[in-house]
């Protein structure tokens, strides 16, 4: 394993790099860090790909900015391009949980480019997302808690943290809560809702993004409470080239934790195929 930093301006960004051949980039979500993808990137790297995971903007080991404008999503996809420029490769292959699927959509979509294939968890396109219906939206309800300063943190930390404990039953709760109130790093991680899905997203037209042109993978897991099968599937509208879906029966949100091996069996079946140098 080495470890290298990747710089956005004044933002250094921590990244974990692990084996060699075509770069696979993994971008983990809310309340991660780049630790999320600890029992996946073994199995990729077995299957000949150098995995790089960094802890993204706010998260871990990676600069804090204390301004929510600084989390704007053009902000995150200029992120992923500079991981990217410090890996020294021209395109990698995007695989991303939660937020980190939203921002791989977003960036798959801006940097064509510089993607050969999207690998997308639990998060589908975010045209598809938000407009996945009612259903969706009373499934997003924490968002709405999570946009406002002050209230999301103190609804994480009421009661011994049960939120994360229980209703999001995060299977490292313990260790995602300490990394939480590290570094100011509860506000931090919440910035990215308050930056990117304000209260209004509830009630605007969905986003419209350019066509995704890479070929893309989409998982979606039937214990996820916090996200429809419909958000995903209709993901294939925006897909110029190509989607497969994949549902996994019986896992919970945290598929990198809590099917990991699984997983990396559906990426590698679906990258194998169309392997590219990088």
């Amino acid at each position: 394993m080495t470890q290298l930093t990747a710089c956005n301006g004044e933002v250094e960004l921590s990244v974990q790099v692990h084996g060699e051949g075509p770069t696979l980039l993994l971008l983990h979500g809310w309340p991660d860090t780049g630790e999320l993808w600890s029992e996946v990137a073994p199995d990729l790297v077995a299957g000949g790909y150098r995995v790089a995971a960094p802890d993204l903007r706010g998260c871990g080991l990676s600069s804090k900015p204390v301004e929510t404008s600084s989390y704007q999503m053009h902000h995150l996809i200029k992120d992923v391009e500079c991981i990217i420029d410090a890996l020294d490769v021209e395109r990698v292959t995007l695989i991303g949980h939660d937020w980190g699927a939203a921002l791989a959509w977003a960036a798959t979509s801006r940097l064509p480019h510089r993607i050969n294939a999207l690998v997308a968890l639990s998060v589908g396109h975010p045209t598809a997302f938000y407009g996945a219906g009612i259903a969706q939206q009373m499934r997003s309800w924490y968002m709405l808690l999570f946009s406002q300063e002050g209230l999301g943190e103190a609804f994480l930390r009421k009661n011994d943290y049960e939120a994360i404990r229980g209703w999001a039953a995060h299977p490292r709760a313990q260790a995602i809560i300490e990394e939480l109130e590290r570094d100011g790093q509860m506000s931090a991680h919440l910035r990215w809702y308050r930056a990117n899905a304000p209260m209004d997203s509830f009630v605007v037209d969905p986003p419209v993004l350019a066509p995704i042109l890479a070929p893309v993978l989409g998982l979606w897991s039937s214990g996820d409470g916090a996200l429809t099968e419909r958000q995903m599937k209709h993901s294939r509208e925006f897909c110029a080239n190509g989607f497969t879906y994949v549902r996994l029966d019986g896992i919970g949100h945290w598929v990198p934790l809590e099917a990991p091996h699984e997983l990396s069996r559906e990426i590698l079946t679906f990258l194998r195929p169309s392997k590219e140098p990088s």
